[in-house]
């Protein structure tokens, strides 16, 4: 070995675990809802050094890098024999992106991937690409993966390699090492993304939530959070979706929106994270927002507060696509606090950390939007008038 592979070598490992061993903080008073962690809890220095390194100077004198991952993001996430796991997207230099574990002993600090990305089996039409995995514990033991494919437009020209369609892959497992593929979700929709399994059954059948869209970027006519059954998740096929949360003139989901991970139950509702585009001059902006739904009925909304419920901050505004959060994994933990994973532009995975209670208190008792700006000052000054005197 030589002396300069070996100090470069050597480098990067002291480097990574640096970064490895760096303990997370919570950072600022917050607004009471969440609290917003310093740190990321993954980037693509995260990632195994023997992934992207050859480490051996015969065939890596200069110790360049040989594979390199661009980015790590929108994952799932599940606790699983004690550990708070997370099924990143990471995405290499090539622009594919694939799966991979990643794991923390508390949830906050020291996530660590796995020695190897996921082997995801192929449908007999070979994905493109494959990304945003939301996992589901579901009520019959196993552990499901949806995610979306997205493979090229057969009817694209031959000019356009930009087209595409994307569908919901589905893939189960009991240990996330091993995973069974299945066939993919079949939908009266053109394209679907961001579907996600409810955990249980609902009148003997699977629930899925979906989100129907006509075009690969654009929802078009589509949109909206849908709701579907389906008899089984092998050969999974949806008749017929419900829209139970619709795009809305002037919000921040009025370009589109989509259900973010599985929800959750509470003796008050199922709480679900979604996440909310809007257009702007700057581009797409992506932020979450929340609603609640009846325990029974589950395509009744019962509580749904103005605006967003997380929105960028700081670094979490620049990365490959700006300007944008994204959710597809929270985990309630026996204590009934949720760590919520979400990704910053594409980039960079962050945690905030929350509690049943905070959560059940925001969704009910934080005002509805009014859809006018008249709406808005009538709730301030509801607000302003019910402080008179309380502070003084």
């Amino acid at each position: 070995m030589t002396t300069l592979f070996e100090k470069r070598l050597n480098h990067l490992r002291a480097e990574q675990q640096q970064l490895l061993d760096r303990p997370n903080e919570i950072s600022g008073i917050g607004n009471g809802v969440y609290d917003r962690y310093k740190y990321p809890v993954l980037t693509a220095a995260h990632t195994p050094l023997s992934w992207r390194y050859d480490l051996d100077p015969a065939t890596n004198p200069y110790l360049m890098e040989r594979f390199g991952i661009n980015a790590t993001f929108n994952a799932g996430a599940i606790k699983l024999n004690g550990k708070y796991l997370m099924v990143v997207r990471v995405e290499g230099a090539d622009r594919k992106s694939f799966f991979a574990v990643a794991e923390s002993p508390d949830g906050i600090n020291d996530f660590r991937f796995w020695d190897y990305p996921v082997e995801l089996p192929e449908t007999d039409e070979p994905d493109t690409n494959v990304y945003d995995m939301r996992l589901t514990a579901h009520e019959d033991g196993w552990i499901y993966g949806l995610f979306c494919t997205e493979r090229r437009d057969p009817a694209a020209p031959a000019y356009d390699q930009s087209m595409a369609i994307a569908a919901c892959g589905i893939a189960r497992t009991r240990d996330l090492v091993k995973w069974e593929r299945l066939a993919d979700l079949a939908t009266n929709s053109p394209q679907q993304r961001n579907v996600v399994l409810h955990p249980d059954f609902v009148e003997g059948k699977y629930a899925l939530y979906t989100r129907p869209q006509d075009g690969f970027i654009s929802a078009g006519t589509g949109g909206g959070i849908g709701f579907g059954l389906t008899d089984s998740m092998e050969n999974a096929y949806v008749d017929h979706e419900i829209i139970i949360d619709n795009k809305n003139y002037h919000t921040v989901y009025e370009a589109k929106n989509g259900q973010g991970p599985t929800p959750i139950k509470t003796q008050k509702g199922w709480l679900h994270l979604a996440h909310g585009v809007r257009n702007t001059a700057a581009g797409l902006r992506y932020v979450l927002y929340m609603f609640m739904t009846d325990l029974h009925e589950l395509t009744k909304v019962l509580y749904k507060p103005a605006g967003y419920f997380l929105a960028p901050e700081g670094e979490e505004r620049t990365g490959d696509v700006s300007n944008v959060v994204f959710c597809n994994g929270w985990i309630k933990d026996d204590d009934d606090t949720v760590y919520i994973y979400y990704a910053s532009s594409d980039t960079r995975m962050h945690v905030a950390t929350s509690t049943v209670d905070k959560l059940l208190d925001y969704v009910i008792n934080t005002p509805a939007d009014g859809l006018r700006s008249a709406s808005s000052v009538n709730t301030l000054y509801k607000i302003i008038d019910g402080n008179s005197g309380v502070l003084s």
